[in-house]
């Protein structure tokens, strides 16, 4: 009898070893990730000695922890979806997709947005995973809409700081602007509006070869499409959260009041077009928006400053701009501006 060994020993050992190796490689991520900001703080506060309430040591600490959280984001996410794009080809997920109607997977990309907190530019490796994987673009764009504006820290803290009738009112104007805006994505030919890599992936073309994938064929797969997609927008993450940086907590509550305060017809529009640059999560511009509002800032005044400020961002331009074609990130980030303004202007006019 012969003594020599299963034929199938070593690739079962190989797949354990990999296993063990991306079990090894989560878990770093994730201590990585959520000790970013706490490492920075450390090393800025109780190792330099820095004062974080100095706008040159704040904006480089913003700079340093934000898009190392954008990368990090990138890496872990796109790698991520890249796995499961790998396991579940495009067309089970369009099947599974038009089984229901519009108006369901519009809410359900809106909800599922509500639950996930993060920033406009931490969407977009979500974003950019769920074209790949042959979900609807307009879909993919309520939840790019409705990620930012709402989630639950937010709400908890919007609750505390304003009470639930103008949480509520938030949350609702902020959910309903993501599904409105998709339903009217949806009647637009835009699929020619994402950039050609987002769809053409190393994940796409193992599944076009036809046999079942390995665990190594998957993970290398998958390693060579977030090499691929984060080495085309790294450079952008880099440049768009430095413009958040050099702008973020610069302008004075005061200044917005006096520009945008009860006197000012055009209040709305102007709190929107400064909230842009400002770049913070819902969570981070509470504090921000409780002052104005104690200054006699109008609530719907109040409320298109902190959609602008964590919907719209210069940061997210520049990083949208190497996904999407010029046409459709016009598209996307004029209607998001006019419909918060439609907002603010709506509650000013019936509050």
């Amino acid at each position: 009898m012969s003594s020599e060994l299963p034929h199938d020993t070593k690739p079962t050992t190989t797949r354990s070893g990999l296993a063990v190796q991306l079990l090894l490689v989560a878990a770093a991520w994730v201590l990585l990730y959520a000790l970013n900001e706490q490492l920075w703080t450390w090393l800025f506060v109780d190792l330099a000695g820095l004062n974080l309430a100095d706008r040159l040591s704040g904006a480089l600490h913003f700079f340093l922890y934000d898009s190392s959280k954008v990368l990090l984001l990138l890496l872990g996410m796109i790698f991520v979806i890249g796995m499961l794009r790998t396991a579940i080809r495009p067309e089970s997920v369009r099947t599974w997709l038009h089984g229901r109607s519009l108006p369901m997977a519009l809410i359900l990309a809106a909800l599922f947005g509500a639950i996930t907190p993060f920033c406009s530019c931490s969407s977009i490796p979500l974003f950019i995973g769920f074209v790949a994987a042959g979900v609807p673009l307009a879909v993919t764009l309520t939840f790019l809409i409705a990620s930012p504006l709402v989630n639950e820290v937010a709400v908890i803290l919007l609750g505390q700081t304003f009470g639930w009738g103008l949480t509520t009112a938030y949350v609702v104007s902020g959910l309903g602007l993501a599904i409105i805006l998709g339903a009217m994505f949806s009647r637009l030919d835009l699929d020619d509006q994402v950039a050609d890599f987002v769809r053409d992936t190393p994940t796409a073309r193992l599944h076009a070869t036809g046999h079942r994938p390995t665990l190594a064929e998957r993970v290398a797969a998958a390693r060579e499409e977030t090499n691929q997609i984060v080495g085309r927008v790294w450079m952008w993450v880099f440049i768009g959260v430095a413009v958040g940086a050099l702008i973020h907590g610069w302008v004075p509550a005061d200044f917005l009041t006096t520009y945008a305060g009860p006197g000012n017809p055009l209040a709305v529009p102007v709190v929107t077009a400064l909230g842009v640059p400002l770049y913070a999560n819902a969570a981070g511009v509470v504090p921000i928006a409780e002052a104005l509002y104690a200054k006699g800032m109008a609530p719907g005044t109040v409320l298109s400053f902190m959609m602008a400020t964590v919907a719209l961002s210069l940061p997210e331009f520049v990083l949208l701009k190497q996904v999407l074609k010029p046409r459709l990130l016009a598209l996307f980030f004029g209607s998001v501006a006019m419909g918060i303004m439609v907002i603010g202007v709506g509650f000013n006019a019936f509050a």
